[in-house]
């Protein structure tokens, strides 16, 4: 064999075992309470981002929002960055129910194409969900939850029906690889918070902080809350007609904010998608949901606490460099 043969054949091999050791996708269920806050919207752009770079498929993205905009600021973003054609569920309760008080939702509607023009266009939570679930792999599904437990609770809760077999908890114990959720958090006592995902809905946070059968990775309050964003990406003049951009835009302006907002819901897709590594690490431990809300951490193992490794400012940089991404061309 020529020297040219065995280089040609050594790279040939090379390549298969790049391709061959190339993650899969991760499979994504995305929760999210988008009117009230904007980080959401953040969130949303670093999904697609992963999901343009081949490092996650949207399997649906739910809202447990019942506020009017909620379903058709979903259709926007999934619309922008090229795909329309995602399942949008969101709860059919009447609560919770929090609005867009910045307006940026309504801009951003009025101004972008979007199929779903109204909550009711939108597919019950619960039901989009098990029809989900039911068709994927086992243990295969990661569900981000950036917003309210009440989808998850009610999901839990589920009976059989024509997608499953299976009651809510067993599918989500068959078909779900883990739960990561911007949620709680802890105080300077070192042991209870209240923080808003968790307490507007309290019962069903107590439900699903109880009976959750999956491994469960938490972004507390404190993490993104040191984590700021934004104001790199509306100053950014190459970036124009999104509406990410007009998003954060319009809400910075109104809240007179000049260093960015706090990057909750953003921590959570960054580690669902990539891991916590470089940036973070992890705490064991377990938490008990009271009744008002409010978290107390108890001796145990049982969640997965995100820690800091890098400092909050490199953190921002690499969520804000995604959250700058523009939508691939499609052919």
């Amino acid at each position: 064999m020529s020297y040219k043969q065995t280089l040609l054949l050594l790279c040939l091999f090379t390549v298969n075992i790049v391709f061959a050791q190339k993650p899969k996708p991760v499979a994504v269920i995305f929760d999210t309470d988008i009117a009230g806050d904007y980080d959401d919207v953040g969130a949303m752009a670093l999904l697609h981002a992963f999901a343009d770079k081949g490092e996650a498929k949207i399997l649906a993205t739910i809202s447990s929002n019942a506020f009017e905009t909620t379903a058709p600021t979903i259709s926007v973003i999934n619309t922008y960055f090229g795909r329309p054609e995602i399942p949008i569920g969101i709860t059919k309760k009447d609560k919770p129910n929090k609005d867009c008080a910045q307006q940026w939702a309504q801009a951003i509607i009025a101004k972008y194409p979007h199929n779903i023009k109204s909550n009711t266009q939108a597919i019950e939570a619960v039901s989009l969900y098990r029809k989900i679930l039911a068709t994927q792999p086992d243990t295969s599904v990661t569900i981000i939850s950036v917003g309210f437990f009440t989808n998850l609770a009610d999901l839990l809760a589920s009976p059989a029906d024509k997608y499953s077999k299976l009651s809510g908890i067993q599918l989500v114990k068959k078909k779900v690889k883990k739960l990561v959720s911007m949620a709680a958090g802890i105080g300077p006592d070192g042991k209870t918070f209240s923080e808003y995902n968790v307490n507007v809905d309290a019962a069903s946070s107590q439900k699903v902080f109880s009976n959750w059968p999956t491994p469960v990775i938490l972004s507390g309050f404190e993490i993104g809350e040191k984590i700021l964003t934004g104001i790199t990406l509306i100053n950014n003049q190459s970036i124009q007609n999104s509406p990410v951009k007009d998003a954060f835009k319009i809400a910075l302006t109104k809240d007179k904010n000049t260093v960015g907002r706090n990057s909750w819901d953003e921590t959570a897709v960054l580690t669902a998608i990539r891991g916590p590594k470089p940036y973070f690490s992890y705490r064991k431990l377990n938490m008990h949901i009271k009744d008002d809300g409010t978290d107390l951490v108890i001796p145990g193992e049982r969640f997965l606490y995100l820690q800091f490794v890098r400092q909050p400012d490199e953190i921002a940089k690499a969520i804000e460099s995604l959250m700058m991404h523009l939508p691939n061309k499609k052919p």
